[in-house]
């Protein structure tokens, strides 16, 4: 059964769930007593939030669980019309089995607009007899103060890099791969908390060869060559912006990078950087407002021959 990694890995109880021990603690208190408030989840991807609920949800409705359980994602539905309609007719109909209540899971719920928001928030005061509700975002300031108010919250962390590795070795031994320990450090690394992301690096090493080498994770995983972002910043900052945007087109047009990539990992080396803490403070606040354009929707390739204009402009300045 040629299953993909993160779902035949994905927890199936409490037990399995790691790197979140407190809020499990907690969630599992609630399952046993049969008496779960409704609950948000915030906190980085891949760090365990829909796997929690679907064990919380197998744990307490059994084989009826499906019956009981309405997962929605919110950044496919955004609108009012989910809650008015799929929500609510969800959640006015009578569970199966003997727990009093169904469980309305509502992923990235930081994507609902104000006016879903407004509604779902209705919906929670009325079903509440009926229905909990479980949201998940990434983002809990997204989200109504009324909505807010009304649930549990528990903020999940990224994952330590000693969690991945376990994880990892688990699924190693069961795919029969030939993977040494520093080998399931480097995925960990490249999975930077994220259990998904290493999970994916790590079957797509597998599909290539039951031997997992360094060559291979690092080719599978396509990490950022720090250095090349590093000269990129250095060839802005000696005036020579042609360079500078030659060697970023490069890793954007022929290794595959984002600009948003690139900029994170300007972020991580910028510090490395030979000069004064003010520029290396002025070259932050540039690499924020043009990583802000781009999530609103700024062409990538402009914006970031921006930043290296914006980074360029003060050399020359100084030069002359």
């Amino acid at each position: 059964m040629n299953d993909i990694f993160i779902e035949k890995y994905r927890p199936k109880s409490f037990e399995e769930v790691k790197g979140q021990e407190n809020i499990v603690r907690t969630v599992k208190a609630f399952v046993d007593k049969r008496n779960l408030p409704h609950m948000m989840f915030a906190g980085p991807a891949g760090v365990g939030k829909t796997s929690l609920i679907l064990v919380v949800a197998r744990t307490l409705f059994g084989e009826n669980w499906r019956q009981n359980f309405l997962d929605l994602n919110a950044s496919d539905d955004r609108g009012i019309d989910v809650v008015r309609d799929t929500i609510k007719n969800f959640a006015k109909t009578k569970p199966m089995g003997d727990v009093p209540f169904k469980i309305i899971h509502l992923d990235e719920c930081d994507s609902l607009t104000r006016d879903a928001q407004q509604a779902l928030r209705r919906t929670m005061e009325n079903f509440s007899s009926s229905t909990r509700f479980c949201l998940s975002c990434n983002y809990s300031s997204k989200i109504i103060d009324p909505i807010v108010s009304r649930c549990a919250i528990f903020r999940f962390q990224a994952l330590k890099r000693e969690d991945l590795v376990n994880i990892l070795h688990n699924i190693a031994d069961k795919e029969n791969l030939e993977v040494n320990e520093e080998i399931l450090h480097l995925i960990a690394d490249a999975g930077e908390g994220d259990v998904r992301r290493a999970e994916n690096i790590i079957q797509s090493c597998s599909a290539l060869s039951s031997k997992i080498t360094k060559d291979l994770v690092l080719q599978v995983s396509k990490p950022f060559h720090m250095e090349k972002v590093k000269e990129v910043l250095d060839n802005a900052l000696k005036g020579s912006f042609l360079n500078a945007k030659e060697r970023v087109m490069n890793l954007m047009l022929y290794d595959g990078f984002s600009a948003l990539d690139i900029i994170k990992t300007m972020q991580k080396v910028i510090w490395e950087l030979e000069v004064s803490d003010r520029e290396k403070l002025n070259i932050i606040e540039k690499t924020a407002e043009i990583e802000f354009r781009i999530v609103e929707g700024g062409d990538e390739f402009i914006q970031i021959e921006a930043l290296l204009a914006s980074i360029t402009k003060p050399s020359l300045v100084e030069k002359s």
